[in-house]
């Protein structure tokens, strides 16, 4: 017997893995469930929903070059209905709060020193010059930096 995807059949299940079940449907070929096309609810073991010996109606969803027929139970059941959504509350919006100046280090913006009039350039090897203080001073150790918790004196 020809099958063409889309087919509605009755079969048997003829052998249960951790993937899915075979199904013999009719003219002997065996076809394939897959665990994920046994029901519109996760399964984490399909031995919780067939058993072999079992009469299930099947839907054919592909059919492979090789003659491989894979089957969907879930598609030939009635879909699960949906849940009722609630309305969602109309809750006023309020307005986002004003920035306020100087509040805290998120607010911070960096502005250069009024009394100095300093080139990009300047300002640039300034920076890396603090920086290759602070790299040396941490290469040093612990004791010899500026950052606090740890001191081999007292071993915290």
């Amino acid at each position: 017997m020809q099958f063409v995807v889309g087919d509605v059949l009755e079969g048997k299940v003829t052998g249960l893995t951790s993937f899915g079940a075979f199904v013999e449907i009719s003219g002997g070929k065996t076809g394939m469930v897959h665990i994920s096309e046994v029901s519109n609810s996760y399964v984490k073991d399909i031995k919780d929903c067939l058993k072999e010996g079992q009469e299930v109606k099947v839907k054919v969803l592909s059919i492979g070059n090789d003659g491989k027929i894979s089957l969907s139970i879930k598609r030939t059941l009635e879909p699960a209905p949906q849940q009722e959504r609630k309305p969602r509350v109309n809750r006023e919006r309020r307005p986002a709060p004003a920035p306020q100046q100087n509040s805290g280090p998120s607010s911070y913006e960096w502005q250069p020193k009024r009394n100095e009039n300093l080139s990009f350039e300047d300002m640039m090897s300034r920076f890396k010059q603090v920086s290759d203080e602070k790299m040396t001073s941490l290469k040093r150790g612990p004791e010899n930096s500026r950052r606090t918790g740890f001191s081999k004196k007292n071993g915290k």
